[in-house]
């Protein structure tokens, strides 16, 4: 199908499915998601997900996190930054444990095994933001701390990565390789927040002097790009340069404007798009070749980050409920997991049938993020 067609279709489904969730109670999130998979490979195929589509889905998650920093309360921000830096940490520590254990317990080699725990650290944010926004409860202390708490989730999988491919490749790690990768995440960040801070605002107070149409909307969306394309650069996700981005505009006086400007364009299009690719790009024949024990990593994949950024939260005074909802949040895996299980692969830590574990991880952990969040808030 035309690539125009498949963008028009994939908006339909993401209105019409969407709005029929909410009326039964779900998030909308979850229509998208079920509704993809429906146009998607799955079941119809009518929607390939080429390149065209593609690069509006990526730029659909890149303004979905840019939303999230505008609308994150930045001082709240920096009061839940040691509570987010724990919850990340046992979020972290506790999955690779219970991933690497449970996979020698079942036979897997022990490279395959780091491989599988490694894998169970990612966390991906996107499909959460987007519900958390839908309830109102993004800008909460528990929102800002899921927030948080993913973008250091983010340094730390990136360093464990790093190490399992030296592990894999080399036999051995070095320590050079690590405080390298530690050197850039925090150059990325003082840079970030120290130059990038007085830099974004000038370029705003330079935009409203020429007079143009939605002037400031395109500078701030420019500057939105440009960070994330410096987060990659810093071996980051793009999500990340684009979340720190729209911290940094959050506390202009532009910033209420650029919100408004910015839900417009993110919902008509990209953001929706976002949602249903997920669904497009779920396989769900994977399902019934992955074996027993895709089941069980999934499950593992899933109390695993509720157990150990749980357990974070309440070692930071978070109730338990709180402490509930934070780990909730932060169950899906998506791009970050199939990320490092392709890597796996390609180093040759997997073979097919080891990499459709992490597959059938990621698209059950999705499935079900939008049931256990609603579950969660419920208990208010």
């Amino acid at each position: 199908m035309d690539v125009f067609l498949e963008l028009a279709l994939m908006l339909i489904v993401a209105k019409l499915f969407g709005y029929l969730t909410l009326r039964l109670g779900f998030p909308a999130a979850l229509g998208q998601l079920l509704g993809g998979i429906i146009v998607g490979p799955s079941l119809l195929g009518v929607v390939s997900y080429d390149e065209g589509v593609r690069l509006v889905a990526e730029l659909g998650v890149i303004i979905l996190l840019f939303l999230a920093g505008l609308e994150t309360d930045v001082e709240e921000f920096k009061h839940v930054g040691v509570s987010a830096f724990i919850v990340a940490v046992l979020g972290v520590v506790i999955p690779f444990i219970l991933g690497y254990a449970g996979a020698l317990a079942w036979g897997y080699s022990n490279m395959q095994a780091l491989f599988l725990g490694g894998i169970l650290t990612a966390t991906s944010v996107g499909l959460t933001t987007s519900i958390l926004m839908e309830m109102k409860k993004l800008r909460s202390r528990v929102g800002t701390t899921i927030l948080a708490a993913a973008v250091v989730d983010d340094v730390l999988g990136i360093i464990i990565l790093t190490v399992l491919v030296a592990m894999n490749t080399k036999g051995s790690v070095y320590p050079a390789d690590v405080l390298i990768i530690i050197g850039e995440v925090t150059l990325f960040f003082l840079l970030g927040l120290f130059l990038g801070s007085p830099a974004v605002r000038e370029a705003l107070r330079a935009s409203e002097r020429i007079s143009l149409p939605e002037t400031v909307t395109a500078f701030a969306i420019a500057i939105m790009l440009i960070f994330a394309y410096i987060a990659e650069r810093f071996q980051l996700a793009g999500i990340t340069g684009a979340y720190l981005a729209g911290l940094l505009i959050a506390g202009s006086t532009e910033s209420r404007e650029i919100t408004r400007k910015t839900v417009t364009i993110g919902y008509s299009l990209f953001i929706p798009v976002f949602l249903v690719g997920i669904g497009v790009e779920t396989d769900i024949h994977v399902l019934a070749h992955a074996g027993i024990f895709a089941v069980v990593y999934a499950v593992l994949a899933i109390v695993s980050k509720v157990m150990g950024c749980g357990i974070g939260a309440l070692l930071t005074r978070f109730k338990p409920t709180e402490a509930l909802q934070i780990g909730v949040g932060m169950v899906p895996r998506m791009e970050v997991a199939l990320i490092m299980a392709n890597i796996g692969l390609r180093e040759g830590a997997f073979d097919r049938g080891a990499f459709s574990i992490p597959v059938t991880m990621v698209i059950l952990t999705t499935l079900v993020t939008p049931f256990l969040l609603k579950w969660a808030f419920s208990r208010d």
